[in-house]
């Protein structure tokens, strides 16, 4: 299957749910996919491999934006290093 028919039968079935076919591409899909893993907590070893990436790092450079188990592990982190009672006005 070439790419363009790919891209048109994506966008009938798009269209078919009720959706604007024109306005999503399935690269659109696949982010929106990592991010709701990300968002969930799943580890990131586990979106690595669901969406068939050699290694996490593959992962976390093409969807640095959609990654936040690290950056909410290392702010539980600072969290509990420096307690809100600690913490002046």
């Amino acid at each position: 299957m070439s790419a363009h028919n790919m891209r048109r039968d994506f966008r009938k079935v798009l269209d078919s749910a009720g959706l604007t076919g024109k306005e999503w591409a399935p690269r659109e899909l696949r982010h929106s996919f990592v991010s709701l893993l990300s968002d969930h907590d799943i580890a990131l070893e586990d979106i690595s491999r669901l969406v068939g990436h050699s290694s996490t790092v593959v992962t976390e450079t093409v969807y640095r934006h959609q990654i936040r188990p690290v950056i909410q592990e290392g702010a539980t982190a600072m969290d509990a290093i420096f307690p809100l009672a600690e913490r002046e006005p």
